[in-house]
C-alpha cells in the first residue's frame, strides 16, 4: 500500500521588476507502479512533463510520489511557476521603480483608522499530522507535526534566545530555547525575511527581502539592527544606511572585523558595523548598467543581471574575499569573483573541485567553521539543472584550510546524499532538485568536521563529509516504519521536519546545545549531537510551531457554520501546508487536504462542505470536513474526498493559472464558477463527484487564463490575462450568464479606465448584478513603463462593465487583491499592505481597524457569523466585526 502523495506548492510573492521563473528542463517520470495509493496520482508525471515542454519557466503540479517515487514529481517546476505567476501579478507589464513599496507604506502611516481591532483567528497550533483528517487527499501521518509558514531566517544565542523570521511574517523571539514566541518586527515596513544574524556584540541584524534566489518573494526595505534583541523590538529608525538596499532581496550577511557584507539581488554591498549611519557602499555589481538609474535599468532582464548569493571572507586575511555571484538559471556573468590589486573584481578559477565556470555556478551558500579551519560550500549548477531531470545540485565542497580560495575538495553530490538515508529515491526528484531554492550550511562551533546541510531535507556529517546521514528526511511515507493508522501516529517512524530547508542556527539553552532549522513548515530543533535510528533518521526532532508563531501563508479562506459544535468552521488554502481547518472549540487546527492549498469554497450553512483547489484548477470536494481515520486505505469506499477538476486542469499552465480562481454564486450556493482558459460552471454544489459535470460556459481565448471570477444570480464576471508576463502583457474581462448565454468580452483597450494590469478580484452588488467592483493588482506605473500600465487599484461599474470609474481616491499605490461589499454598504479592499475601508456614500478610504500586521491580504470573505475574514499571506487569518463600524 502506498502512502499519501504530497501535493505541493506555490512559493510566495514579489514586488520586484520581473518574474524569476525556473529555467530548466527538470521534469518527472513515472516508474509504472500501479499499486493502490492515496490521492489518485495517476497523471502526475505526465502533467509535469507537459508543463516542462510548455514553458522554460517550469510548469508542473506536484511533489514526491509514494514509495519509490513511482509516479514521479514536478515540485521544482511547481514552486518556480508559483513564484513566476505571483511575481507577474505585481509587476507586469514592465518594471516597478525601487521605492514603490516604501512610498506606499509611508502614505499608509498617515491615514486614519476606523474603530475596532482585528482578531487573530489562527493563533492555535496547526497539526499537519492531525489523526482526525486522514482522508485520501491528506498528507497527515507524514511526520511534520505542528507546522507554520515558511521560516527563512534563524539566529540563536547561548542564553536560550532564538529569533525566527517568516517569509512574509516578520521576526519572532523565544526566550526559552524555542516556543512561546513574541513578534518583534511588526513596526517595520517590511516583514519579508532575507536573513537574521547576531554579530560579535550580540546585536541582531535583520535583512529584509526574502533570500530565495532571484527575488522569489517580497522584496524588503533594507537592513535593520536591534541593539538589545533579548528585550527590544525593531524600529524603522534602526535601519542601517539609507535607501540603497530598498526593494532588494538580501541573500546573506557576512561579518569581517568592523565590516558587514550583504549579498543582494542588486550586487554586493558593505557597511561599517560601528557607524550605522551613512550609505551602503556598492562593492561589486557585474552589470551596473542594469541597476536602477543605469542605461539598461528598464530592460526586462535587469533583475537577473546582478544577483549575488553569498560572500566568503578569509578569516586569516579579511582583505581576501570571494563573491558567489549569479542567476540560478544561468548567465554569462555567473561565477566566483575575487578582488584584484587594482581594486576591481574578476572571475577566479583553479580553486580545485569547486566549479568556477558560468555554466556551473548558480545558487551558492558558504558555511565557515568558528575557528576558521574549514569553509564549506553548496553549489547549484544551471547547466545541470537544465540537463539533469533528477537534481540541480553540482556538489558540496570543503576548503580544509578555511580559505575561500581553496583548494576545495568535493565531499558530496546528489547521488551520495541520495544513498545516505534520503527519502527522495525516485527518478526526477532526488536531493538537490530544488537546490536553487533550498540551501543552508551550518558548522558546529565546537567541531569543524560536524556540519548540517539543508536542501529539501536535512543532512548531517560528523567527519567532514566522508559520510552523511539524513536526520531530517522529506517525510516518512517511503519508509517501512510508516503507517496511516492514527493509533500508531506515524507508525514506528520518528517525527521529522517539514521539507524544503531555508535557515539554520546553533544555540544553547540551560547548558544544552541545539540545532535549529527553518523550512516551508516553520522551525524545528534537535540536540546538536542528537540520536538517530538505524537508517540515520533523527529520533529527537521537536516542532517549535506552537501556535504563538503564526507565519502561515494563506491564499484563501472559507467559512461555514459548524453544525456539530456551534459557531463556525474556518478553512483556507496555504503555501506548501495544505488546507487548514479550524472547527468551533478546536484546540488545534488540522489539515484535511495536503500539498498546496489554493482557492476555497465553503458552504456558509455547513462548514463541512468544502471545495478546495490544489493548483492549475485541480479541485477536490468533501462533505464531511475531510474527517477520516485512514480506513479508505484498505477499503476505497470509505474515502470521502473526491477529485472534481474541470477539464482545463489537464492542460496545466496553458489551461489555468497556478492558483486559479473558483467561486460560488452569491445567490445560489450550488452554482459554482471556475476559471481556466474557459469559464466552467457546475450546478450540483458539493454533491458534484466528477469533473465531467462541469459545463463550458465560455472560452476566454487561446493564451488567455482566468485571474478572477465572480457570480451573482447567474451573472458571471471573469478577469483574465494572456500573455501574463512582461512581454506583450494583456488583460481583459468577459461577462455572461452561467447558462452559457450572453457572453462577450468587454472593450478594454490599454488606454481604458482600467489599467493594463492584473485583474485580481471582483465584487458584485447583491441587489444589482450590473453594479460591480474590480480590484487591480500591481503598482501604478508611468505609461512608458508598460503599455497602459496606468494608475488606480479599485474601479466601479454600474452598467455591467460597459464603463468604469476609478474610485481609488486617496489609496496608497499598492497592489490590490480582493474587494468585499459589507452589509452596511461600505467597501473593504485587501492589499499587499493593509485592508482599507470606504464608508457608504464616501469617497475617501481609511485603514480598516487596528492590530492587523503589515502583510499581504489575499482574500476577504464574510462569514455566516457576520465577521469579515482576511486570509493573509504571511501572518495567518484574522477577523473583524464590521458591525463595529458606524453606518
Amino acid at each position: 500500500m502506498m502512502p499519501a502523495r504530497r501535493r505541493r506548492r506555490f512559493m510566495t510573492c514579489t514586488v520586484v521588476a520581473a518574474a524569476f521563473g525556473l529555467v530548466g528542463t527538470q521534469s518527472f517520470a513515472a516508474s509504472g507502479d500501479t499499486r493502490p495509493r492515496p490521492w489518485n496520482a495517476r497523471h502526475q508525471a505526465d502533467i509535469g512533463r507537459k508543463h516542462t515542454k510548455a514553458v522554460l519557466a517550469g510548469h508542473g503540479r506536484s511533489a514526491l510520489a509514494a514509495q519509490g517515487g513511482d509516479d514521479g514529481s514536478d515540485e521544482a517546476e511547481n514552486s518556480a511557476e508559483g513564484t513566476a505567476q505571483y511575481t507577474e501579478a505585481r509587476t507586469a507589464p514592465g518594471v516597478v521603480a525601487p521605492g514603490a513599496y516604501g512610498a506606499a507604506w509611508a502614505q499608509l502611516q498617515s491615514m486614519p483608522h476606523t474603530r475596532g481591532d482585528w482578531d487573530h483567528v489562527t493563533k492555535k497550533a496547526y497539526n499537519s499530522d492531525d489523526p482526525r483528517y486522514r482522508d485520501i487527499n491528506s498528507n497527515s501521518s507524514g511526520g511534520s507535526g505542528d507546522v507554520t509558514g515558511r521560516i527563512t531566517g534563524i539566529a540563536a544565542d547561548d542564553q536560550g534566545y532564538v529569533y525566527a523570521g517568516g517569509a512574509n511574517g516578520g521576526v519572532f523571539r523565544s526566550k526559552t530555547g524555542g516556543g512561546h514566541w513574541q513578534p518583534i518586527a511588526d513596526k517595520l515596513p517590511s516583514l519579508s525575511t532575507g536573513t537574521l544574524a547576531l554579530d560579535s556584540s550580540k546585536r541582531l541584524w535583520y535583512a529584509t527581502g526574502e533570500s530565495n534566489t532571484g527575488a522569489t518573494s517580497f522584496v524588503g526595505t533594507g537592513v535593520y539592527v536591534l541593539a538589545d534583541p533579548q528585550h527590544g523590538q525593531f524600529q524603522p529608525g534602526g535601519r542601517v544606511g539609507g535607501a540603497e538596499l530598498e526593494s532588494t532581496v538580501i541573500h546573506a550577511l557576512r561579518f569581517a572585523g568592523t565590516t558587514v557584507w550583504a549579498a543582494t539581488s542588486r550586487g554586493v554591498w558593505s557597511h561599517s558595523t560601528t557607524t550605522l549611519s551613512g550609505p551602503w557602499k556598492l562593492e561589486f555589481a557585474p552589470n551596473p548598467d542594469y541597476l536602477p538609474g543605469g542605461s539598461k535599468a528598464a530592460d526586462p532582464s535587469a533583475p537577473y543581471k546582478n544577483i549575488a548569493n553569498d560572500i566568503a571572507v578569509d578569516p586569516k586575511d579579511p582583505s581576501k574575499v570571494l563573491l558567489a555571484v549569479g542567476w540560478r538559471g544561468g548567465d554569462t556573468y555567473n561565477g566566483l569573483y575575487g578582488k584584484q590589486s587594482d581594486g576591481s573584481w574578476k572571475p577566479v578559477s583553479g580553486l580545485g573541485d569547486l566549479p568556477t565556470s558560468s555554466d556551473d555556478v548558480g545558487n551558492v551558500t558558504f558555511g565557515a567553521a568558528a575557528d576558521g579551519s574549514r569553509l564549506y560550500a553548496i553549489d547549484e549548477s544551471p547547466a545541470q539543472m537544465a540537463s539533469n531531470p533528477d537534481s540541480g545540485l553540482k556538489g558540496v565542497y570543503v576548503s580544509k584550510n578555511g580559505s575561500p580560495f581553496g583548494p576545495w575538495t568535493q565531499i558530496a553530490d546528489y547521488t551520495k546524499l541520495k544513498n545516505s538515508g534520503s527519502a527522495l529515491q525516485g527518478a526526477g526528484y532526488m536531493p538537490g532538485i530544488q537546490s536553487w531554492y533550498n540551501q543552508f550550511l551550518q558548522v558546529d562551533p565546537t567541531n569543524a568536521d560536524h556540519v548540517y546541510l539543508g536542501l529539501e531535507e536535512v543532512f548531517e556529517t560528523k567527519n567532514g563529509g566522508t559520510s552523511w546521514i539524513t536526520p531530517g528526511p522529506y517525510w516518512n511515507f517511503s519508509f517501512p516504519c510508516w503507517s496511516i493508522d492514527p493509533t500508531k501516529q506515524t507508525g514506528d517512524c520518528s517525527p521529522t521536519t517539514h521539507s524544503d530547508q531555508h535557515a539554520v542556527a546553533i544555540g544553547s539553552y540551560k547548558g544544552k546545545s541545539w540545532a535549529y532549522v527553518g523550512n516551508d513548515g516553520g522551525i524545528y530543533r534537535r540536540p546538536l549531537n542528537g540520536a538517530v535510528d538505524s537508517g540515520g533518521h533523527a529520533k529527537d526532532w521537536q516542532s517549535l510551531n506552537d501556535g504563538t508563531i503564526d507565519t502561515l501563508q494563506y491564499y484563501s479562506v472559507g467559512i461555514g457554520k459548524d453544525l456539530d459544535h456551534g459557531g463556525v468552521s474556518i478553512t483556507g488554502g496555504l503555501q506548501d501546508n495544505g488546507q487548514s481547518i479550524l472547527r468551533a472549540h478546536d484546540k488545534v487546527m488540522g489539515s484535511n487536504f495536503g500539498g498546496d492549498g489554493g482557492d476555497t469554497i465553503a458552504d456558509p450553512a455547513n462548514g463541512c462542505d468544502i471545495a478546495e483547489e490544489y493548483v492549475y484548477l485541480d479541485m477536490w470536494v468533501t462533505q464531511d470536513c475531510g474527517a477520516n481515520n485512514g480506513a479508505w486505505a484498505t477499503d476505497p469506499t470509505k474515502a470521502t474526498e473526491y477529485e472534481v477538476a474541470p477539464p482545463d486542469k489537464d492542460l496545466g499552465g496553458a489551461g489555468a493559472r497556478f492558483i486559479a480562481p473558483i467561486a460560488a454564486d452569491a445567490k445560489d450556493g450550488n452554482t459554482w464558477v471556475a476559471g481556466g482558459r474557459h469559464v466552467w460552471v457546475q450546478t450540483k454544489g458539493y454533491a458534484i463527484r466528477s469533473g465531467a459535470e462541469w459545463k463550458n460556459a465560455f472560452d476566454l481565448g487561446a493564451g488567455h487564463v482566468a485571474t478572477a471570477v465572480a457570480s451573482s444570480g447567474g451573472t458571471v464576471y471573469a478577469g483574465w490575462c494572456g500573455p501574463c508576463n512582461n512581454q506583450g502583457f494583456s488583460r481583459g474581462i468577459a461577462v455572461g450568464n452561467a447558462d452559457g448565454t450572453g457572453w462577450h468580452q468587454l472593450n478594454l483597450p490599454v488606454d481604458a479606465t482600467i489599467p493594463n494590469r492584473y485583474i485580481s478580484g471582483f465584487e458584485v452588488d447583491p441587489a444589482n448584478a450590473q453594479h460591480v467592483y474590480v480590484a487591480v493588482n500591481g503598482f501604478s506605473r508611468k505609461w512608458t513603463e508598460g503599455p497602459g500600465a496606468g494608475y488606480g487599484h479599485i474601479f466601479e461599474s454600474r452598467d455591467g462593465g460597459a464603463s468604469w470609474t476609478d474610485i481609488s481616491a486617496n489609496l496608497p499605490d499598492v497592489p490590490a487583491n480582493t474587494v468585499k461589499l459589507l452589509p452596511n454598504g461600505g467597501l473593504a479592499l485587501g492589499t499587499d499592505l493593509a485592508v482599507f475601508y470606504r464608508p457608504a456614500g464616501a469617497s475617501q478610504w481609511q485603514v480598516l481597524g487596528s492590530a492587523l500586521p503589515t502583510t499581504a491580504v489575499l482574500q476577504l470573505k464574510l462569514g455566516p457569523d457576520g465577521e469579515l475574514y482576511a486570509a493573509t499571506h504571511g501572518r495567518g487569518m484574522w477577523s473583524f466585526d464590521p458591525r463595529r463600524l458606524k453606518h
